[in-house]
């Protein structure tokens, strides 16, 4: 990467949605395309090209070493597993050698001799001693599930390859411990001198490591001397680093997907007018005293009313250990009224193909005067609606240029299809152009029956793409490789936003992006989303920034709901609580921090996804993820008792997750419906 040269001074003082565009203009042309662009915009097209292309690379290299980790210690847990169903034989040969032992010791006529002589006896049946201690310390190696010890077996096939990444990329650290960097240094120069022994010599603080890890990490030669093993150490660091990565505590400069995110943040003294007036919309207390104050009183709210109607409930019941359980509802089958109305509509509806509903479409919104040349200069297309519509047609039906053009009839090739596309359309132009068909559709009396647009819902599905690609992973529910389409979808069934992520990203982090994005009239404030939308951190973002939270909870058994307060006890549902209360002065320290990441939100400085990447896992440095995720104990678990108490509620979060899983039975029949039969 560094062989093209520093790129940053060149374009310092230049928005980076400028050097976007820049780089998006220049990727779209050819080399003798470029060739007409005037000297000086060509060079700075050519700087932003190189410069994207390099912060895009560290993003796929950082990706890597996380993926690369993470498939390491996934492999050392299978091999675990497998040890430990291999030795399951050796446990019970010890166990029964054990147990002959103590019914022999229990034998009050024996003396000590005679005792000791029949303990002989049977450690010689069970193999003899020296066999059975190797036996015990090759199953006490693994036990407790410590899959750490397996992991240079296949750490060691990708060392290199995390070497080359680590040189690659400059690490800088989020909060003020350095401790991994300094050992990540300490393994470069070990390994650039060659030290590639059994044990390293020196003193490195291993507070970044946990207890296990610590345990393997030291030891002690013969002199009585503490050294480092050498092995170990390297996947720790490696480990320790992936880890970071995801959390936010490490980042990688001149990145985008791991930058530090401390850098997009407003200052205090720019957020302070923009918390007043986002509390005084919300109707939130605009100081750390009131937020908690507000926040308790909701939660104690909830927890009382719903204590004192338990006795009326009759969908859920509390068992003696406490373990909630809720009864079955069934289903609502349509009425004979609505199987009538459904016929009447569908014999007045007359059939119509996909391009007259597009042209219709287009008659109505006008979308298409959204597309349009990436530069001034490029010439004009001839009949440019009806391009337009037909590049719409090719791509969206997943037909593609060759089979549209063979069936279009001359309309135009399949290089005229695929020059539209790449050099008019991108994903800002589309964005637009769908913004101009929602809010034509919001206008229309029909959607208003189905919904009030209030309301949201964000669900998945599953894209095919070819395997070796950065996007492209291995689906583990569905199969295959390919990429998630994650679509917004509103209560009056039409997709608000799409975010198109990889398999194994976590969901939830876009769960919010779709809203904030959302250019059209119809703004939801509630959004229900899958089981993976439970998380605290999530939860909390989503109060701090007024939206309502109301995922689909499959295992809500093994949430832990809080109490408001230690000393609070309930007449009925005081079961369904922990021993944990919520820890309210952490979420007042910390009112500043959480404020300052919502008006940056705000202000579109930061997006929540980027937040939420480093909140949905556990850090215990970063202290926004301990703030957030505070909050979220508090609303998640008032929303927990709401969803127990309410039927309706209930209801009402499996009708809007069913539209949305509705739109991409939807998209998946649009997109193969230009997939071309695979010979038998």
């Amino acid at each position: 990467m560094e062989s093209f040269g520093d790129t940053s001074w060149p374009l310092s003082g230049i928005p980076n949605q400028k050097v976007a565009h820049l780089a998006a203009q220049a990727r779209a042309l050819d080399a003798s395309e470029l060739r007409k662009v005037g000297g000086e915009r060509r060079r700075a097209m050519l700087v932003s090209l190189i410069h994207r292309a390099k912060v895009t690379c560290r993003d796929g290299l950082a990706e890597m070493l996380v993926k690369t980790v993470g498939k390491v210690h996934a492999r050392a847990k299978e091999k675990l597993e497998a040890l430990h169903r291999e030795r399951r034989a050796a446990t019970e040969a010890l166990v029964g050698v054990l147990e002959n032992i103590l019914v022999g010791a229990q034998d009050d006529g024996e003396d000590d001799a005679a005792l000791g002589r029949r303990v002989r006896e049977l450690l010689d049946e069970g193999g003899g001693p020296d066999a059975l201690l190797a036996a015990a310390v090759s199953l006490s190696a693994h036990r407790g599930g410590n899959h750490l010890p397996l992991l240079w077996g296949f750490y060691k096939g990708q060392r290199a390859t995390l070497f080359r990444v680590a040189r690659s990329l400059v690490f800088r650290p989020t909060t003020e411990d350095r401790s991994l960097v300094v050992a990540l240094g300490f393994v470069l120069e070990a390994d650039r001198l060659g030290r590639r022994g059994e044990f390293l010599e020196g003193e490195l603080d291993l507070s970044f490591a946990s207890e296990r890890w610590r345990e393997l990490l030291v030891a002690e030669i013969g002199d009585g001397r503490p050294m480092l093993a050498r092995r170990h150490l390297e996947a720790c660091v490696f480990s320790s680093l992936a880890q970071e990565l995801k959390t936010g505590d490490l980042s990688v400069e001149d990145s985008d997907e791991y930058a530090d995110y401390r850098e997009q943040l407003l200052q205090w003294v720019e957020c302070q007018p923009l918390v007043e007036e986002h509390c005084r919309e919300l109707g939130l207390e605009p100081n750390p005293e009131g937020f908690v104050r507000q926040l308790k009183e909701k939660l104690s709210k909830t927890v009382v009313e719903v204590d004192r109607l338990y006795p009326e409930n009759a969908g859920v019941a509390i068992g003696q250990d406490g373990e909630p359980v809720l009864k079955e509802v069934r289903a609502k089958g349509p009425t004979n009224a609505l199987t009538d109305l459904e016929a009447a509509i569908a014999a007045r509806m007359p059939e119509r193909s996909l391009v007259d509903v597009l042209c219709a479409v287009e008659h109505h919104t006008n979308w298409s005067r959204h597309l349009g040349p990436l530069s001034g200069s490029e010439p004009k297309l001839e009949d440019v609606r009806g391009r337009y519509l037909l590049t719409a047609f090719c791509y969206g039906t997943n037909m593609g240029p060759a089979q549209t053009a063979r069936h279009a009839r001359g309309s135009a090739t399949a290089h005229e299809l695929g020059y539209v596309n790449r050099r008019h359309v991108n994903v800002g132009k589309l964005e637009a152009a769908a913004t101009d068909i929602v809010n034509t559709y919001a206008r229309l009396d029909l959607p208003r029956v189905w919904g009030t647009g209030e309301t949201a819902a964000a669900d998945g599905t599953k894209i095919e793409l070819r395997e070796n690609t950065l996007m492209s992973e291995y689906h583990v529910r569905y199969g295959g490789y390919g990429g998630i389409a994650y679509h917004h979808v509103s209560d009056t069934y039409v997709a608000l936003f799409t975010h198109f992520i990889s398999c194994g990203v976590w969901e939830a982090v876009y769960l919010l992006d779709g809203l904030l994005k959302n250019a059209s009239e119809i703004r939801p404030k509630k959004v229900a989303g899958d089981t993976q939308a439970q998380s605290a951190p999530v939860f909390g973002l989503s109060y701090a920034l007024g939206i309502e939270l109301m995922p689909r909870i499959r295992n809500w058994k093994a949430l832990t709901l809080f109490r408001p307060d230690e000393e609070a006890v309930y007449e009925h549902i005081d079961g369904l609580f922990g021993g944990e209360a919520i820890d309210w002065d952490l979420v007042e320290t910390h009112w500043k921090d959480v404020m300052r990441v919502v008006a940056s939100i705000r202000a579109g400085k930061v997006l929540p996804s980027t937040l939420l990447r480093k909140l949905g896992n556990y850090s215990r440095k970063n202290r926004l993820y301990k703030a957030f995720r505070e909050i979220g104990r508090a609303v998640r678990t008032e929303f927990l008792l709401r969803f127990l108490a309410s039927q309706d509620l209930r209801r009402r979060i499996t009708a809007a997750t069913n539209k949305a899983e509705s739109y991409n039975g939807f998209s998946k029949w649009l997109r193969d419906r230009g997939r071309r039969p695979r010979a038998p």
